[in-house]
């Protein structure tokens, strides 16, 4: 029998609204994303600026230094942190002390967007989790997934605030398997394995086993970038206080339908993901 979940609605959202911080900047939290490579910066400005559009206060991006010049033009209201690379431009699974330093202030820590290598990346993921505060809210998304899938006890019994948001070969990873076509018991699945909210194509599972979906995303949001739109559209709103489920529920609609609102400029494909985040505060604003 397939699982059951409940439709994220407009309705659902309204008496689920997001916090809504008042004061300056450090109110709506820090957000760091971690990622990128030599030839992938792009993911990391796409995961920074869905953050900030999704109401984080503070941005930080940290990626390999040969990017960090060009990130840091491309997003001026980033501080932005080189962190040297293997010699194939992988980000080095050994950055030292000054990441450190950043995830141990971060509200929110995003890894995973852009990375190339599973080793370092590995070796990074064990770094973030070793600095990061216990009120630190993560978000793990591609190859900080299928690091995740070799050391499953780094999440699982650990109690973090945390959201993992793979797609289907990351889910393959994730479970040791392909999903079948029930997406929300694999959900539900994967959220009880890791001890965290899991956000798998608009379904989305909590560790209990709470479980809802999404059922406004179309074909246009299957383009390259889009996931990294996501993951930073996510970490935004757990910046600015929401708890994870929640942030995961409202994400997913933020994401499908400012994907909607594209369509009738461009049809149902063929717009960029980076064209998704002008949308996004007015989607969230409109709910």
């Amino acid at each position: 029998m397939p699982s059951r979940s409940d439709v994220i609605t407009p309705a659902l959202l309204r008496d689920w609204a997001l916090p809504v911080p008042t004061g300056g900047k450090a109110a709506r939290g820090t957000v760091l994303v971690v990622g990128g490579s030599r030839y992938t910066p792009g993911a990391v400005l796409l995961a920074g600026v869905a953050a900030l559009r999704a109401g984080a206060g503070v941005l930080q991006l940290a990626a390999a230094e040969s990017t960090a010049a060009s990130l840091s033009i491309q997003v001026p209201e980033a501080l932005v942190v080189g962190l040297p690379e293997t010699g194939d431009g992988a980000v080095r699974g050994d950055p030292g002390d000054l990441l450190r330093g950043l995830v141990a202030e971060a509200d929110v820590v995003a890894v995973g967007p852009g990375l190339t290598d599973i080793e370092t990346t590995g070796e990074l993921l064990r770094l973030v989790l070793d600095a990061a505060g216990r009120e630190t809210a993560l978000v793990l998304d591609a190859y900080a997934l299928g690091a995740l899938s070799h050391a499953p006890e780094l999440l699982a019994g650990s109690g973090r605030k945390a959201v993992l948001t793979p797609n289907l070969t990351e889910a393959k990873h994730l479970l040791g398997r392909d999903p079948g076509d029930d997406l929300d018991a694999e959900a539900v699945e994967l959220a009880g394995r890791y001890d965290a909210v899991v956000s798998l194509y608009g379904h989305i599972a909590t560790p209990d086993g709470r479980a809802w979906r999404e059922e406004s995303g179309d074909a246009g949001l299957g383009t390259s970038g889009s996931g990294d739109v996501r993951s930073g559209l996510l970490a935004g709103l757990l910046s600015r206080g929401a708890d994870p489920a929640q942030a995961a529920c409202w994400a997913a609609f933020a994401h499908a339908v400012s994907g909607q609102r594209l369509v009738p400029r461009y049809g149902r494909i063929g717009f960029l993901a980076r064209e998704l985040l002008d949308e996004i505060p007015y989607t969230i604003a409109t709910v």
